[in-house]
């Protein structure tokens, strides 16, 4: 019998604020969380060239490189990790911004530390995709080609990258091919938990990657009064 256990879920935690860094070290390493830590961008850029990680906790408001310019920075260069914003600031703009530059989840300050682990298992179970799976591996959409279960997508042999948020949002459009979905549907299927602008925004970078013109969307279409569709041709 193999009693190996799995493997504990690597995080890499990114704050300039030394108590709070330490708190949540503290915490989700009680919670069993393998963690990394690194108090700038600078230094996590580091960390990343070294170590691979299942999430990223990044602060917001940081001095030099803040932690929507250090996502953004990532996403352009095709790094899908999934990132979870941490920030002072609520406004809704703010986390459209924080969603925009390609974040997977935001928590505002202040918050319960059980919430925070609540989204951190929920992002995990997402990226793993441990549950069952769909009648189909692999569904096509014109040209590209998602597999369900790895949440990847790609053009003939190329890879398109997503980001956690992405894959999940995709999935969920593609289990329900050629059906409309609405946004708060897509909410509590994707367990996102912001706003139906948020599933606008993630709709946004999808078309960005699957469409000639995301202007006049072919595969990816918004249906009035009725919410999203994705389409096979």
């Amino acid at each position: 019998m193999n009693n190996t256990s799995p493997p504990k879920p690597h995080v890499l935690v990114v704050d300039d604020d030394l108590r709070l860094r330490q708190l949540l070290v503290k915490f989700l390493t009680e919670h069993g969380f393998d963690i990394a830590e690194a108090k700038d961008a600078k230094e996590a850029l580091i960390i990343l060239e070294t170590f691979s990680f299942d999430l990223m906790i990044l602060d917001v408001m940081m001095p030099g490189q803040t932690g929507i310019g250090l996502t953004a920075q990532l996403r352009h260069a095709h790094h899908t990790i999934p990132i979870l914003l941490l920030t002072a600031m609520g406004e809704l703009e703010d986390r459209i911004k924080g969603f925009k530059t390609g974040a997977d989840e935001y928590l505002v300050k202040p918050f319960e530390p059980e919430e925070l682990l609540l989204r951190i298992q929920a992002i995990l179970r997402r990226t793993r995709d441990n549950g069952p799976l769909p009648h189909m591996h692999e569904v096509a959409i014109g040209p590209f080609h998602f597999h369900m279960k790895k949440g990847t997508l790609r053009k003939e042999t190329t890879q398109i990258p997503l980001t956690d948020g992405e894959s999940k949002l995709l999935k969920a459009l593609a289990q329900r091919m050629e059906e409309p979905i609405s946004r708060e549907d897509l909410m509590n299927i994707t367990a996102f938990s912001q706003t139906p602008r948020t599933i606008d925004v993630q709709i946004t970078r999808l078309r960005k990657k699957i469409e000639e013109d995301p202007k006049q969307p072919q595969y990816l279409q918004t249906i009035r009064h009725k919410g999203y569709v994705l389409w096979r041709h």
